[in-house]
């Protein structure tokens, strides 16, 4: 992987996206708390989230092979993803809530299989095992990295600012690879 410039693109902004993504990581059971004190709810957000995702994946599977240059998609994913973070700041209610789930399962649903593919296209020959465990190594480090760091933005500074920071990070990812040329990814 030493000069491959496309995996090194991907692992370094799919890692500050990942540790975006993370830094609710477990604090999200606590941030609903405070929508319904309920164990219940707190299941069933994330049922509508991985409920979603899979009905949108199943979707986006059929066209989603259609688009010559996949990066578009992880972009699209990116971008859907910031803005459901974004939105949790203003949502009152536990049905908003629910709502900006199937909003952030539609960005995970075209992002995830976006960066999968475009990642399965430039593993070199020879590397693959080496090359993907690279990535999840990358992938780990950020999200336990970003589980504490999260707890402590919380701690001090609130649920506002975490997704603030979740809202920024995402928008580096974004145009991290929004600005590389084409021909890289």
């Amino acid at each position: 992987m030493k000069n491959n410039s496309a995996l090194k693109t991907l692992y370094l902004y799919n890692s500050i996206f990942v540790f975006a993504a993370n830094l609710i990581g477990p604090l999200f059971a606590v941030y609903i708390l405070k929508f319904n004190n309920s164990a219940i709810t707190i299941s069933l957000t994330w049922a509508i989230f991985l409920t979603f995702t899979t009905i949108f994946t199943y979707v986006f599977s059929k066209f989603g092979d259609r688009l010559v240059e996949q990066e578009y998609w992880l972009l699209l994913g990116f971008i859907i993803r910031a803005i459901s973070w974004f939105l949790y700041i203003f949502a009152g209610n536990i049905y908003l809530i629910f709502g900006i789930q199937i909003l952030l399962a539609l960005g995970e649903a075209i992002g995830s299989p976006a960066f999968d593919t475009i990642l399965a296209k430039h593993v070199d020959n020879g590397l693959q095992m080496s090359e993907y465990s690279i990535w999840k190594v990358v992938s780990n480090l950020s999200t336990a990295l970003a589980a504490v760091v999260g707890g402590i933005i919380v701690n001090y500074f609130g649920f506002t600012t975490l997704f603030l920071i979740m809202f920024i990070l995402a928008i580096v990812a974004f145009f991290g690879i929004l600005t590389k040329p084409r021909k890289l990814l």
